[in-house]
């Protein structure tokens, strides 16, 4: 049975005309009872949905005291931290628009961001302050840190204290207005602000509640910073809607780390990337070292999960890790989960209410087996309002009734979606088209082999040749020997024109903040 096969729940992605988001994730978990439960499990200790929820509302009532109201839009530059909600969820409370960026990104970035945006005021932590300090007087309507507050900044914590905690209503917000931008790393050029509506969070927390159904005492733990909507939804917003617990997992994300999170928290559903798996599978007897029994299933997106990671992953953990795709401007849009069977390397199926197909350069549909394009209906309510002050570049990927993922994908006959790749990664060598995941998913499978990633490497005779950047598990001798080993077992499991004409070895591949390989990054060495 495939998830498309699983009949919705009554009322399913249904959108009312008025929608406010945070009271739809919040209030609503508390007028059904959630109030002592846990809301999210930090390192401090736990917060309660009580607790969050007076923390909200003082906030929400400060902030209205100095201005910021209705479409004020509010820069947040955070971590994941349990400031990070509390400031979300109260500027849309009161119907102002938060811009979520990466903590990570530099001045230059930050300083386009906020012109781009028109950011009225900021909220960020003491330790990442300073690009915000530097541009104060940008912020007319001021900003506002935690944890280290200096003179001529307001305090976060302050603010809160000093406010009243009371129950506030939400604004009377239309479900299809902006509630809040989240900007693009900007791997690429310069980000890219995507508009989203209050109305997300029924198109994308319905369709992730039935792929992978709440159970009591669920723990949700997503390794990626919450200002990517990805782990914004899964760790935060969705297990809120759904009255269970988010961890707080502040500063690297590093494999033992998390592994030491899953154990004290009793994490039972995991968020992450193909590569923290393995990266996790390549620590020795990791599965005894740590005490993982509470995961009942792990997530993963962003890029490819090859069929031998699943295996040693289903071997040595003991769970299945449920492929999923998703974009910037919208999150999931095809997964797998509990309520289907596995297809290892495979991105699962749309789920209920979620057109995608795979359709040649005319718009027609590919056969099953067939590479073409990975377009989404574009009538989607979990889908974007736009790009923020670019509709040139909205009209770009949205047209013809479609949303352009620009990646390249295939349907077997029982529906299962199959990325080949981006479609400006993909490249021919000897005329013939290579698609680099299917080459990389055969490396994986090497024992010697943690990571791998496929670039053309120019060639005036044969056009490109193919070229395997490869990282060697710990021990292996990343030498010549070891690379024509790696050809040689290619050979026999690949055809013969897919083999890589040359291996390479290096520490480790280049990455972007939510851990994607930047291919381009090889390609230009």
């Amino acid at each position: 049975m495939t998830s498309s096969a699983v009949a919705p729940p009554e009322g399913y992605r249904e959108i009312p005309p008025r929608l406010n988001l945070a009271a739809e994730v919040l209030d609503r978990s508390l007028a059904s009872g959630a109030g002592p439960r846990v809301a999210f499990a930090t390192a401090t200790g736990p917060i309660t949905y009580d607790a969050l929820a007076g923390r909200v509302n003082a906030l929400a009532r400060a902030l209205g005291g100095r201005g910021i109201g209705r479409g004020t839009p509010v820069l947040i530059r955070l971590s994941n931290c349990p400031e990070f909600p509390v400031a979300f969820l109260a500027l849309i409370k009161i119907g102002a628009l938060p811009v979520l960026q990466n903590s990570l990104l530099r001045p230059s970035e930050v300083d386009y961001v906020l012109g781009h945006s028109e950011a009225k005021a900021a909220i960020t932590l003491g330790e990442i302050a300073a690009p915000l300090r530097d541009r104060r007087d940008r912020l007319p309507l001021g900003l506002i840190v935690a944890r280290g507050a200096v003179a001529g900044e307001t305090d976060f914590e302050g603010l809160i204290a000093a406010a009243d905690a009371a129950p506030l209503a939400a604004v009377d917000t239309g479900a299809h207005e902006p509630a809040f931008l989240v900007y693009t790393s900007g791997t690429t050029g310069r980000p890219k602000g995507i508009v989203h509506a209050h109305r997300w969070i029924i198109a994308l927390g319905d369709a992730n509640r039935l792929r992978i159904p709440t159970m009591p005492g669920d723990v949700a733990l997503a390794t990626g910073e919450w200002s990517f909507i990805s782990a914004l939804g899964h760790n935060v917003l969705f297990p809120l809607r759904n009255g269970v617990t988010g961890v707080v997992l502040e500063g690297r994300m590093q494999p033992e780390r998390i592994l030491e999170a899953i154990e004290r928290h009793r994490v039972s559903v995991l968020y992450s990337v193909a590569t923290v798996y393995r990266r996790v599978l390549a620590i020795d007897g990791v599965e005894k070292r740590f005490d993982l029994s509470s995961l009942r299933g792990c997530n993963a997106t962003g890029e490819a999960l090859e069929a031998a990671t699943f295996a040693e992953w289903k071997r040595r953990i003991g769970c299945d890790v449920w492929e999923h795709y998703g974009i910037s401007e919208m999150q999931m849009v095809l997964g797998q989960g509990p309520r289907q069977p596995v297809r290892p390397g495979s991105i699962g199926v749309p789920l209920p209410g979620i057109r995608v197909e795979v359709l040649d350069d005319g718009y027609r549909p590919a056969a099953p087996g067939e590479i073409g394009h990975l377009l989404i209906a574009s009538d989607n309510p979990g889908f974007f309002l736009g790009y923020h002050k670019d509709p040139e570049k909205t009209a770009e990927v949205v047209h013809d009734g479609w949303y352009h993922t620009g990646d390249l994908a295939s349907r077997d006959g029982d529906g299962y979606f199959w990325i080949a790749g981006r479609s400006d990664d993909c490249f021919k060598s000897r005329g013939i088209f290579i698609s680099p995941y299917e080459i990389e998913n055969a490396l994986r499978e090497h024992p010697a082999v943690v990571e791998a990633c496929i670039v053309p490497l120019p060639d005036q005779e044969i056009g490109n040749r193919i070229r395997a950047v490869v990282v060697a598990r710990a021990g292996a001798r990343a030498d010549a020997a070891l690379g024509e080993d790696i050809r040689a077992t290619l050979r026999a499991r690949i055809a013969p024109y897919k083999v890589p004409h040359v291996v390479e070895f290096t520490a480790e591949l280049p990455k972007s903040p939510v851990g994607k390989v930047l291919r381009r990054a090889l390609v230009a060495r």
